[in-house]
């Protein structure tokens, strides 16, 4: 008995409506995407690509670039000049993310709770993060101003100190600048951990405080170990601010006095822009684009190996 083979079924057409209502929609979201993504791609990726390309170069931009290897990168690693705005850096990033984080939990304890008055409070705190970084870095620099009659000098006045250099002198001129970076850090690290403190269970509290435990055990045993995630997160978000830290420094000592504040931020601008090294200010772009990508990598392996 012989059969016959029937032909295949063809796909319904409610079907095949479905598949192409699916695929539509799936390319709506790329639509909405697409202008951001090739801003993106102008504005940053393909500098990015030039960037790495020319760090190996000497950039001539009428006499055409000449290869020059990896001299860029020897003298970036080498020069006094950029080894000293490394250093400088490294400190200001490790100092501000750990003046920012504990101010801006002390802060975040101070205006927690569900009180309608604290909504201003918070308001209030959480100005200087949406202010021009500019023109917060001028006020400040008013306010350093190196007269007895400057803000920050009268107040010394007052409690029987003498008029201070602050951002004119070789020592004071990076711990300056620290101080307004970690006002201004302390209440974006506010905000993230009043999230982290809703997290929080009160129910803890409660029985700590049944089982006779004080304020500071109750938050060294509770509190802080609720907070950890968030930490980790203000941790890295801290470090990469002050690693690429530049309006700042440019606007409130531009490096000087005799490079004691000289971040690698700003150094790769004068070597980029006013000295027309753009090979040399390329190494160093790529150099400190790696040391974020590595502090990045290891404070999320950290965090992973802590968390099992």
């Amino acid at each position: 008995m012989t059969g016959t083979l029937s032909p295949p079924r063809a796909k319904s057409a409610p079907h095949l409506r479905d598949m192409t209502a699916r695929r539509r929609g799936a390319l709506v979201p790329w639509l909405f995407l697409a202008p951001a993504l090739l801003l993106f791609l102008y504005f940053k990726f393909i500098p990015i690509f030039i960037m790495m390309r020319d760090s190996f170069f000497e950039v001539r931009p009428f006499l055409g670039n000449r290869w020059v290897g990896l001299d860029n990168y020897r003298t970036a690693l080498t020069d006094g000049a950029f080894t000293s705005a490394m250093w400088h850096s490294a400190v200001l990033a490790l100092l501000t993310t750990v003046g920012s984080i504990v101010l801006g939990l002390v802060l975040a304890l101070l205006v927690e709770g569900p009180a309608k008055h604290l909504w201003f409070v918070r308001t209030a705190a959480f100005l200087p993060v949406v202010t021009t970084i500019a023109a917060v870095a001028e006020v400040w620099r008013i306010m350093y101003h190196p007269g007895p009659d400057g803000l920050f000098n009268s107040v010394a006045g007052w409690l029987g100190l003498g008029p201070m250099s602050f951002l004119s002198s070789e020592d004071s001129s990076l711990w300056s600048i620290m101080g307004m970076m970690i006002w201004r850090g302390a209440p974006y690290d506010m905000m993230i951990f009043v999230a982290g403190l809703v997290g929080v269970d009160r129910t803890l509290y409660e029985a700590s405080a049944v089982d006779g435990a004080t304020v500071w055990q109750r938050f060294r045993r509770v509190t802080l170990p609720a907070l950890r995630p968030v930490f980790w997160i203000l941790f890295t978000l801290a470090a990469i601010r002050g690693l690429r830290v530049f309006v700042e420094v440019y606007v409130l000592t531009n490096g000087g006095p005799n490079g004691s504040s000289e971040v690698l931020m700003t150094l790769i601008y004068k070597e980029g822009l006013q000295n027309n090294r753009f090979g040399l200010a390329s190494a160093a772009s790529v150099l400190l684009f790696l040391a974020t990508l590595v502090l990045t990598v290891l404070v999320q392996a950290l965090r992973r190996r802590q968390a099992r």
